[in-house]
């Protein structure tokens, strides 16, 4: 049987200790689209997933050529979404983690970032720009109050992760 579920996540991290519950309780994803994920039962806990953010589009040759090392090392692309892609493997064939090294895992939060704040400041500029127009027109500013919270909580997340890249370069730190 299959269920569809709707829901937004703005942390990939929760959203895979999600999907990894899910599995626990016997839903695994088999497709996701922006805000819907497709899940089909099974044997609880039978995979782990993972989501990263490419480089470059799924469809490149280099992201390509990376989802094709991964599932020949028996990791499972379930779906991409513009640079997200979601992966499983079977939790029997042992851990999954996508990183090696602090340096890839912050190379990825960096990714995340560089993505976030450019929808944060988009989003700061378009609603700051359409609020001084409205204001002087006497329009309505409900689209710019929108544009400046939504560039509000990217921006939240846009410290968040920055805050993450500082936690694991102490932690590289420390470590070395």
């Amino acid at each position: 049987m299959k269920t569809k579920v709707y829901k937004l996540f703005f942390d990939y991290e929760k959203e895979e200790r999600w999907l990894n519950k899910m599995s626990a309780l016997g839903l695994h994803c088999i497709d996701f689209t922006f805000g819907r994920y497709l899940f089909e039962e099974g044997a609880p806990g039978e995979y782990t997933y993972r989501i990263e953010l490419l480089d470059k589009m799924p469809s490149h040759p280099e992201s390509r050529a990376y989802i094709k090392f991964l599932e020949d090392a028996g990791i499972e692309c379930v779906a991409t979404h513009l640079r997200w892609v979601y992966f499983r493997q079977k939790t029997a064939d042992g851990p999954f983690e996508i990183y090696s090294d602090y340096n890839m895992k912050i190379a990825h939060y960096k990714r995340i970032c560089w993505l976030i704040g450019v929808f944060a400041a988009v989003n700061l500029l378009i609603g700051s720009a359409n609020m001084i127009r409205f204001v002087n027109k006497g329009l309505p500013v409900a689209v710019s109050v929108l544009n400046l919270a939504v560039g509000l909580i990217f921006t939240y997340f846009f410290a968040l992760y920055l805050l993450r890249i500082r936690k694991l370069k102490k932690e590289k730190r420390l470590h070395q």
